[in-house]
């Protein structure tokens, strides 16, 4: 059974910088994809960033050339390197993981585990 916990979280000004860690522990967690997500208040859950087992990557257009999603060569821990911080990427985020080959096939209720989540407020 995978879990999952995320770190990192906190508050920061505009223009700063965070990194953020997903702790993944269980069965076969190194052949899961790995996904981060925000929630803002009164907002949707969004998917930010995903990593595949292979290590292959994919961003959302809001973050891309902000925001560096990586994994540990075990597959045991997860990072969001979240640079050139503004406002807007304020909110909760969380990790999921997936057993999956690839990122892009969605997250389904029923086969996707997600952690605790960690607040991120980005301040001027």
């Amino acid at each position: 059974q995978l879990q999952l916990a995320e770190s990192g979280g906190g508050s920061v000004q505009s223009g700063g910088s965070l990194k953020l860690s997903c702790a993944a522990s269980g069965f076969a967690s190194e052949h899961y994809a790995i996904g981060w997500f925000r929630q803002a208040p009164g907002k949707n859950r969004i998917e930010l960033a995903c990593i595949s087992p292979g290590g292959s990557t994919d961003y959302r257009d809001s973050v891309k050339g902000r925001f560096t999603i990586s994994r540990d060569n075990e597959g045991k821990s997860v990072y969001l390197q979240m640079d050139s911080l503004k406002a807007e990427d304020t909110g909760v985020y969380y990790c999921a993981g997936r057993f999956a080959v690839s990122c892009g096939s969605g997250w389904p209720v029923s086969r996707t585990v997600w952690g605790q989540g960690t607040q991120v407020t980005v301040y001027s």
